[in-house]
């Protein structure tokens, strides 16, 4: 065997790779293994990576050779690389491209091509995929039905078939969309060289390998810029697909702050406006809404009722399924996903990557937060203890009542109460999960609320007095975890969350970390309950940001009894909240 003991890399026949951090070589393995396996952990000294078959795929997709990873993988590992792992990194990735979809031009007809046969037979023979398909053509070709491009690509990833799609575009409407050198108030404005990177990789220089695809980079990172980078390349009609009526009109601002069009030239479809125009922002909302379950949606044929040459996925981790099944049937179209992560709770990643397209960049976090691109994150998890009363009530309680009660969890409040003190001088969201908490908040602290049921005339003054400093606290729900645009909070207090989302840690986070003026530091506390179900979600929601590299500081509260300088970051405890495999496997019950 084989030991280099200066390489940082141990390579396990589990398909799982361990990276040393401390060594002169982490810099360049880290980079390595970015373009083909997915991180899982990263506290300080051992960083763990999965190599998966969409990770494989993926990293096929954005043209990443095998013999470079296989080459790699023995320059930089310590021991010898186990040899069921090259084997399983060749198979996989050969996969990716074995079978392509193409479009005939003179029939309009779409086929799937293969130069094994025995690949096609495979197909053929799936119960899966045979009802897309229409007839074979010779032994490398077969026909597939009408209307199925989308539906197929569905079908062939879920058995280890991720099909190359090769049938191109159609031409949209076209549209100039120039940038500006200089905003609509007069400040520079010019693209940073990883959006403008971004954006290139997604384009492709409009051929047909690009034009699809997802785009991962952190909160805080312009990804509406990215977005509005990838329009002035296509020059075509476009929509784009939103969370909510607040992000909606933040993507509007943002494209006419940022680019020559005018206002007669940008749209909202949404519930109170139904404007299309060249370039139409939506919501998921809208375009899932029905007046009763076995109803029709009514908003869906925005999708096939104009000839949009680009539909942008803001958020496209939350795509929901409706949404999915719309974009089955528009492949033809440009599709560009945005995320912070491609993390999906209910686990279609393999549907993000067949309809929307592969991932085409995962941009690090920690690396822009190097780069100061964005703040530098400091986290901390306060646990907090349950008066007796209180415990007596959580320990015969139902499970559904554990939840609430330990979130609920009254001694929280003080603790709210000596951060605002600690951070007198900043600018605080305050973020929980439910209303009855967050309303003795707000009777507390006399602080604003938004909740889902605030009208969305009142959040837009709201959001506003919070940007222009008039209020320097802002209690928020659920509302505000997705693209709100708050670019000078710079400390978030959560006291309740969602058990399973990983999504939901991840998005709160991200409202703090646009870069600052002066230091650039953002700060994240989550209060939570210790010994109690509230303790155990709090592990699960952190999971993707311990994985990031983030570091959370632990300050475990005896009582009630405590000063602003004992929730300093001096008097917690070093150390990195508990993996997801520590927290036991509950069914959870709905959120209120």
């Amino acid at each position: 065997m084989n030991f280099k003991p200066e390489n940082p890399l141990i390579v396990q026949s589990d398909m799982t790779i361990l990276l040393e951090t401390m060594g002169p070589h982490f810099d360049t393995a880290r980079d390595f293994l970015n373009q083909f396996a997915e991180l899982h952990k990263s506290p300080e000294y051992l960083h763990t990576y999965g190599v998966t078959p969409l990770s494989l795929w993926n990293a096929a997709a954005a043209g990443v050779e095998v013999e470079g990873i296989i080459e790699g993988l023995r320059r930089l590992t310590k021991y010898d690389v186990p040899p069921n792992v090259f084997t399983e990194i060749r198979e996989q990735m050969a996969r990716y491209g074995k079978v392509k979809l193409l479009r005939l031009d003179e029939t309009d007809e779409h086929i799937l091509q293969s130069d094994d046969p025995i690949a096609l037979e495979e197909i053929l023979a799936s119960p899966q995929v045979r009802p897309f398909l229409s007839v074979r053509r010779g032994e490398n070709q077969i026909l597939i039905l009408p209307g199925t491009r989308g539906r197929i690509k569905q079908a062939l990833i879920k058995i280890g078939f991720p099909v190359e799609d090769l049938a191109g575009y159609v031409q949209g409407d076209p549209l100039e969309v120039t940038m500006r050198e200089e905003t609509v108030s007069g400040l520079p404005f010019s693209l940073r060289e990883y959006q403008r990177d971004a954006a290139e990789v997604f384009y492709a220089n409009g051929a047909r390998t690009g034009g699809s695809g997802v785009l991962v980079l952190p909160c805080g990172a312009g990804k509406t810029v990215i977005g509005i980078a990838a329009m002035s390349m296509v020059g075509q009609h476009t929509l784009i697909l939103t969370t909510n009526l607040t992000a909606l009109r933040q993507w509007k601002r943002e494209i006419a702050d940022k680019t020559t069009l005018t206002e007669d030239q940008i749209g909202e479809y949404s519930g109170e406006v139904k404007d299309v125009k060249p370039v139409t922002v939506t919501t998921y909302q809208i375009l899932t809404y029905k007046k009763s379950r076995n109803d029709e949606f009514l908003h869906m044929d925005l999708f096939q009722k104009y000839n949009w040459g680009l539909m942008i996925y803001d958020e496209v981790h939350l795509l929901p399924a409706p949404v999915f099944r719309a974009t089955t049937e528009i492949q033809a179209r440009r599709r560009l996903g945005l995320t912070a992560t491609l993390v999906r709770e209910d686990g279609k990643e393999d549907d993000v990557f067949s309809l929307i397209g592969p991932k085409r960049l995962d941009k690090p976090w920690k690396e822009l937060e190097a780069q100061g691109w964005i703040a530098q994150a400091r986290c901390m998890e306060i646990r907090v203890p349950m008066a007796e009363d209180k415990r007596l009530e959580y320990a015969v309680a139902e499970l559904r009542n554990k939840y609430r009660l330990s979130m609920e969890n009254p001694s929280k409040l003080p603790v709210v109460e000596c951060l605002l003190k600690k951070h007198k001088e900043d600018n605080v969201l305050i973020i929980g999960q439910y209303l009855d908490q967050l309303e003795a908040i707000r009777e507390l602290t006399g602080a604003p609320i938004i909740t889902g049921e605030t009208p969305n005339s009142e959040r837009e003054v709201l959001y506003n007095d919070f940007k222009t400093g008039k209020n320097k606290v802002l209690i928020v729900s659920k509302v505000a975890n997705f693209a709100v645009d708050l670019p000078d909070a710079n400390v978030a207090i959560q006291i309740s969350g969602t058990f399973r989302s990983r999504q939901e840690e991840t998005q709160r986070l991200g409202r703090v970390l646009r870069p600052k003026t002066g230091g650039n530091f953002a700060y994240f506390y989550s209060v939570v309950t210790k010994d109690t179900k509230d303790q155990e979600c709090a592990k699960r929601r952190s999971l993707f940001l311990t994985e990031q590299g983030y570091r959370y500081r632990i300050r475990v509260l005896s009582g009630l009894d405590f000063t602003v300088d004992d929730l300093s970051f001096d008097s917690a405890e070093d150390g990195i909240v508990e993996s997801l495999a520590e927290v036991p496997v509950e069914e959870v019950p709905d959120e209120a």
